[in-house]
């Protein structure tokens, strides 16, 4: 379907992401979260059917509860905002699409950290090292951190990011605009984490993107979802053990155990690897947002 949408005069201008396609349509853009699953940043031929719907409602949530803390690009996710020429496309854009402003993006993902997991955990079991920081205190797998970290990373157009230290950042823009980058992450995170933690989710860890109108700083792209964020069950969560999660970390471990070695092509997802990994997805979009 969305090759059918690139085709109208109006979205000639369209980039396809790992999973969103993004129509420029001039000082706005049309972000359409697709079904589409990546990992190790390979795209899968197998889509996870819904879960564009569930990070998108997901993401707008969130907007909207942090638009206090950070401004955010959101202009609308009601189709009828939209441009008169997607009308036809309603069916297909209700509840997976959202109209927003058009900002430059800046070219790093700003990862908060408030537990040692994940590609940080191998870091400082490796060499005692997150992102590129020497850490104090002896950790276990899993463990909180007494304050969170923020762990930036160069944003690749294609490729692999590169994890990099917030000195390293520093050095390449303006050092005002580093640390309302890390300030304004670290907010988010701790208020996120707050909330989640009510409900019974801990917010291990996620990453935002920022863009610049001018010379105003907007949170962009998508924000808090199962594919940016690792989610625990509190109820599950034991230092020194990999917790089970509410996210795509599912077929991350499915695809470790099979032996892939993490080029393309990717392998076949299984029927009910698919299944397992939409059920994670809608598990946390209960818990986050409700029936």
């Amino acid at each position: 379907m969305y090759q059918e949408i690139s085709e109208l005069e109006i979205v000639k201008n369209s980039k396809q992401g790992k999973v969103r396609d993004i129509y420029d349509l001039g000082s706005e853009l049309l972000i359409v979260t697709t079904d589409r699953i990546s990992a190790f940043d390979v795209v899968f031929a197998e889509e996870i059917p819904g879960k564009g719907k569930i990070l998108n409602q997901i993401a707008l949530h969130f907007f909207e509860l942090t638009r206090d803390i950070v401004p955010n690009h959101l202009i609308s996710a009601e189709v009828q905002d939209y441009p008169a020429e997607f009308a036809e496309y309603r069916d297909y854009l209700e509840g997976r699409s959202m109209l927003v402003k058009k900002t430059r993006v800046i070219p790093f993902e700003c990862i908060v950290r408030g537990y040692i997991s994940g590609s940080a955990w191998a870091e400082y079991a490796g060499n005692g090292t997150v992102g590129g920081m020497m850490v104090a205190e002896e950790l276990k797998e899993s463990q909180k951190f007494a304050h969170p970290l923020f762990t930036p990373s160069t944003k690749a157009e294609a490729g692999h990011d590169e994890n990099i230290s917030y000195r390293e950042m520093l050095h390449c823009m303006d050092e005002r605009i580093a640390v309302f980058l890390k300030n304004k992450s670290l907010a988010v995170y701790n208020f996120a984490h707050e909330m989640l933690l009510k409900a019974g989710i801990i917010l291990a860890d996620t990453k935002f993107e920022f863009g610049t109108i001018g010379n105003q700083i907007y949170l962009v792209d998508e924000i808090l979802t199962p594919d940016s964020s690792r989610f625990w069950p509190a109820e599950s969560y034991e230092v020194g053990k990999s917790p089970a999660s509410y996210d795509k970390q599912y077929i991350r471990d499915f695809l470790t155990q099979s032996g892939w070695d993490k080029q393309p092509p990717a392998p076949h997802l299984p029927d009910e690897v698919i299944r397992k990994t939409l059920d994670k997805y809608e598990q946390i979009r209960k818990i986050i947002i409700g029936d």
